[in-house]
């Protein structure tokens, strides 16, 4: 059966959402994020992207490349405050609805045909509920799984619908950059084009001897990837059963030091999520992808289950070390944490007590601090460069 998936995306969102409430930035270009020499650009309205600025940026560079443009500190809150209004119009469509981050998420719309039509009008009235509601656009993808309804997404933005029938695939994606593919990240996609390979259709169309100096054991399902070619379902937030946390580096890693301290910020972000969640976590993995694309993971259980960040990190960590210490020299390009075995905290007091050096009440106050601003306004000491 030919599935019916939507990737619906917001525009902009902490930016557009800074827009709405305050009308005297129509039109502006807009950042969100913190100010100073370390500050990062979390969100950039489409007014300052004619500028180059673009989000993850750092501030500083922004700033160079539009010096009027208008810098709004984040408001965590208020961004899920809204987010919670979007996805409650996602789930009075279908509910299978898995979220990608608090902007965008894929939503099964299989089952609702019958009920709601085809799935581009079901599309329309998702976009006009969301304005509705929250006064914001949204761009959305329809196809026949997520990787091209993500794709999709981001062709027509912002206040984009993009349909992609079975038989338009080969016909969309073909055409498109390299760079368009999710995942392959900005260094690996200089590679894949240094290596002549610039369109989906080159990559779709090359030979293994040119594909697995690039990919090694991926060569195959990168192909599949850039010929629209993806089995994932749609996996319901209700049904979650892990967790996950990773980055893609700029550049190649390998010393253990830096490894380590990129590790321990992912856990503490998981863990950010886990307690936002109300859950505990029985089971502990990291996920190692080297420079050469191959993917290691390594897990370990740990009892009781928990949401403390401390213990969590510490667990992360020495799977990190145990294979590093297997792996001398290795350069790595990703590094995450994955959280599973979940279950509610219903035992949380329990565990409170047994947390040693205060752990839990620790985290509580990183969490209450980033839920107002931002989750880069407060981070623990070893996190630092």
């Amino acid at each position: 059966m030919i599935r019916s998936i939507l990737h619906v995306d917001m525009d902009a969102f902490f930016a557009s959402v800074e827009q709405h409430d305050r009308p005297e930035l129509a039109g502006l270009p807009v950042v969100v994020g913190h100010a100073g020499a370390r500050g990062v650009v979390a969100a950039a309205s489409y007014e300052v992207r004619r500028f180059g600025v673009r989000s993850a940026m750092p501030m500083s560079t922004a700033l160079r490349l539009c010096p009027n443009m208008v810098c709004v500190p984040p408001r965590m809150a208020r961004y899920r405050e809204v987010s919670a209004q979007v996805f409650a119009v996602f789930r009075e469509i279908t509910p299978l609805v898995q979220g990608l981050s608090v902007d965008e998420a894929f939503l099964d719309v299989t089952g609702s045909v019958q009920l709601l039509g085809e799935p581009p009008a079901i599309a329309q009235r998702i976009k006009a509920e969301i304005r509705a509601r929250t006064g914001l656009s949204a761009s959305v993808g329809v196809a026949p799984n997520k990787l091209v309804a993500k794709i999709a997404s981001d062709l027509d933005k912002p206040d984009g619908l993009t349909v992609v029938s079975v038989e338009r695939v080969r016909e969309v994606l073909d055409p498109l950059s390299v760079r368009r593919l999710p995942g392959l990240g900005r260094k690996l996609g200089e590679q894949v084009e240094a290596a002549g390979l610039r369109t989906l259709r080159e990559l779709r169309t090359a030979p293994d001897a040119l594909l697995w100096p690039l990919f090694g054991r991926d060569a195959q399902r990168m192909r599949e990837r850039a010929a629209g070619i993806d089995e994932r379902p749609v996996v319901s937030d209700t049904e979650e059963k892990s967790l996950s946390a990773e980055d893609t580096f700029e550049r190649d890693l390998a010393q253990p030091a830096e490894l380590e301290r990129h590790l321990a910020r992912l856990a503490d972000k998981a863990c950010e999520r886990l307690r936002r969640k109300g859950l505990v976590s029985g089971r502990v993995g990291v996920k190692i992808r080297s420079h050469d694309f191959s993917t290691f993971t390594r897990q370990r259980g740990i009892a009781p289950p928990t949401q403390d960040g401390r213990a969590i990190r510490d667990v992360a960590q020495e799977l990190l070390r145990r294979w590093l210490a297997e792996h001398r020299g290795a350069k790595l390009r990703l590094l995450g944490v994955t959280l599973a075995e979940l279950s509610p905290a219903t035992q949380m007091g329990l565990f409170e007590q047994s947390a040693p050096g205060g752990n839990a009440r620790l985290d509580a106050a990183l969490d209450q601090v980033r839920e107002r601003f931002g989750s880069r306004a407060l981070r623990r000491g070893n996190l630092l460069d």
